[in-house]
């Protein structure tokens, strides 16, 4: 189980943001309160997609924290892996 930032570089006004992500929403939320973003900003909450956009600052204490460096490819396997765990989950036979 990890957290994960992605290399994602968005404006919005004078900040560059990027997203970060995780395998379970306790680590998701967790790194988040380690590294001072709170709680209200996450985004998609309950789905699969649910993550933080972060800025670059973030970004580096989530690192030094512990979160992974990924691409867009690692984005959409991690996102493609949950989407499948919360459908075979939610599958009857």
């Amino acid at each position: 189980m990890s957290v994960y930032v992605d290399g994602m570089r968005a404006r919005v006004g004078r900040l560059v943001m990027c997203h970060m992500l995780a395998d379970t929403t306790e680590e998701l939320v967790a790194m988040a309160d380690r590294i001072g973003v709170a709680r209200k900003w996450i985004q998609d909450e309950g789905t699969y997609r649910e993550h933080f956009d972060i800025a670059l600052s973030k970004r580096k204490l989530a690192v030094q924290h512990g979160a992974i460096e990924i691409g867009a490819r690692g984005v959409a396997t991690l996102l493609g892996r949950k989407r499948f765990a919360l459908t075979s989950t939610t599958e009857q036979p």
